[in-house]
């Protein structure tokens, strides 16, 4: 059998960020400048790169952005008030608390605290309460936007699929599922979510037309759980020991995607999959927001 189609996470991306540059330059030419907050917690190693690449994407894009890094010590109340203060700044138009954020402190405060009109990570209440309602005005959490991109835009049909989401977390698999089983256009699926207390994961795999594999298991999604012909995409990022790679480590997905390719129709690669896309909805949530505020 040849290998599947690759979903090329990066191109599509670019695509996206094409777009999202017109929308800024109409913007500019009304002499709006989107602006974009990060706001990172302590030196998370993986924080500090997630950042940074989405700094990279502000810049290229024309997007104004600034990142406070306050010390891992910081309390909850310090946090806060560095959100009231961009909440109340009418030069940033999108606010990111990059994850993870320190254990002492409640992050579900922290996504609750930042205003709903500036939440483009789309965690706050309002926006996921919107989603499930199937309210288009909120914001969507962007790597379930991203995914969501992928599929439409690489035709796969979303319509009357099945499709199996594996990982119930907030951040992908519930939103994920939300989004997909809504009534309306590129949606109508039917949605199982399974998580580490599903029965029998393998059997829901082996229906599915599409598998969002989403649970942060190094390689879980096996040759033997795709249908032939499915849909894969690939969320995972997971960090396994191997020798020959530098450092003794190398990154993998939740797919095992040497053996899976050549089964399924399509499947996104890992890395240049999700990834990218996570970013470029992101940027298309911030020119949104800026877009929101001055109509």
């Amino acid at each position: 059998m040849p290998p599947a189609n690759l979903i090329d996470g990066r191109a599509i991306a670019e695509l996206i960020h094409s777009e999202t540059a017109q929308r800024i330059a109409t913007l500019k030419a009304r002499g709006i400048e989107p602006g974009l907050a990060f706001v990172r917690v302590g030196e998370d190693p993986a924080s500090q790169v997630y950042v940074g690449m989405k700094e990279r994407s502000s810049t290229r894009l024309g997007i104004r952005s600034t990142t406070q890094v306050l010390p891992t010590a910081t309390s909850e109340s310090e946090l806060l008030q560095v959100i009231d203060r961009l909440n109340q700044d009418s030069q940033i138009h999108g606010i990111l608390v990059q994850s993870p954020i320190p254990s002492h402190i409640n992050s579900a405060a922290i996504y609750s605290a930042v205003s709903p009109g500036k939440d483009v990570d789309g965690f706050h209440p309002v926006n996921m309460g919107k989603l499930l309602l199937g309210d288009r005005s909120g914001f969507v959490p962007c790597t379930p936007a991203g995914i969501h991109e992928l599929l439409v835009r690489a035709h796969v049909k979303i319509e009357g699929a099945e499709v199996t989401v594996l990982g119930r977390g907030n951040i992908v698999g519930k939103p994920m599922a939300a989004l997909l089983l809504q009534k309306g256009r590129n949606a109508n699926a039917t949605v199982t979510l399974c998580h580490s207390q599903s029965r029998n994961i393998t059997f829901h795999c082996q229906r599915a037309d599409i598998i969002i594999a989403a649970m942060g298991v190094a390689e879980f999604v096996k040759e033997d759980m795709v249908k032939p012909g499915a849909t894969v995409i690939d969320v995972g990022v997971n960090r396994v020991a191997d020798p020959a790679a530098k450092g003794g480590t190398r990154l993998v997905g939740d797919v095992d995607f040497v053996n899976v390719q050549g089964k399924a129709g399509q499947i996104t690669p890992n890395p240049g999959g999700v990834g990218p896309m996570t970013i470029a909805m992101l940027m298309a949530n911030t020119v949104r927001a800026a877009e929101r505020v001055t109509l």
